[in-house]
């Protein structure tokens, strides 16, 4: 009787597991809970503004706006060389990850925009 209802408690377990897993799946819904994720998701809804300064790097050493996204989505902030409590914008220094781990980014949030201040490619 008992391993009876352990099997009905797995059996249901499973079938609830698999639907949850799908149904986040489909609302692509995120879990920003760490410092560095909630400051990044901050950044990347935002409308997003290039400094000439940035534009002329981003020429320089091929540089895309892929690029650029994918270190906002994933990359590190550097809270140490960071404004976070600058107003009216907060300043940012975050530096990529794996194959991007050479280009740095400084990002000036603003209440309505986020200007890419500088690209930094070591």
């Amino acid at each position: 009787m008992l391993i009876k209802r352990i099997g009905y408690y797995l059996v249901g377990l499973s079938i609830g597991c698999i639907g949850v897993y799908f149904f986040w799946q489909k609302k692509q819904a995120t879990f920003d809970y760490g410092m560095d994720a909630r400051t990044l998701k901050t950044i990347r809804i935002k409308k997003r503004l290039f400094s000439e300064d940035a534009k002329n790097t981003m020429k320089r050493f091929d540089v895309d706006t892929l690029k650029i996204s994918t270190i906002l989505y994933n990359g590190d902030v550097d809270f140490s060389k960071s404004k976070a409590r600058q107003k009216p914008c907060a300043e940012y220094f975050i530096t990529g990850k794996r194959e991007l781990e050479n280009v740095s980014l400084y990002v000036k949030r603003c209440d309505s925009t986020t200007t890419i201040e500088k690209v930094i490619v070591d």
